[in-house]
């Protein structure tokens, strides 16, 4: 398995306090990281760890998860009935959907916290 052949995955600097080095993480394989001295290294040690996963999810007979299904775009949130008529009347205001409307906000209370 080549660099290429890794699914996705990020690699991030580790603070001395928490020893140094790289982190390797693959987000369509929740819990799947390893670490290493150089991003190199953590690749390398990362290609070992998702088939060590892959293989304990397989001899466990769980599914193994599929690239790229980590983040569909869609979940369930309850809120307060008093919301959610709240954010259906703006929304009609706005004449846009429910979902555009909420999407929007998201997004915008994302940007200004970064």
């Amino acid at each position: 398995m080549k660099k290429n052949d890794l699914p996705r995955f990020e690699i991030s600097a580790l603070t001395e306090e928490d020893g140094g080095g790289y982190l390797i993480a693959f987000p369509d394989f929740p819990g799947c990281f390893a670490d290493g001295e150089t991003p190199e290294e953590a690749i390398r040690e990362g290609r070992d760890a998702l088939l060590s996963y892959k293989r304990t999810l397989e001899e466990l007979g769980r599914k193994v998860p599929e690239q790229g299904s980590a983040f569909v775009g869609q979940w369930r949130q309850r809120v307060p009935k008093s919301l959610h008529a709240a954010l259906v009347r703006r929304a009609a205001n706005e004449g846009v959907s429910l979902n555009t409307l909420v999407t929007t906000i998201l997004a915008e209370g994302v940007a200004r916290r970064m």
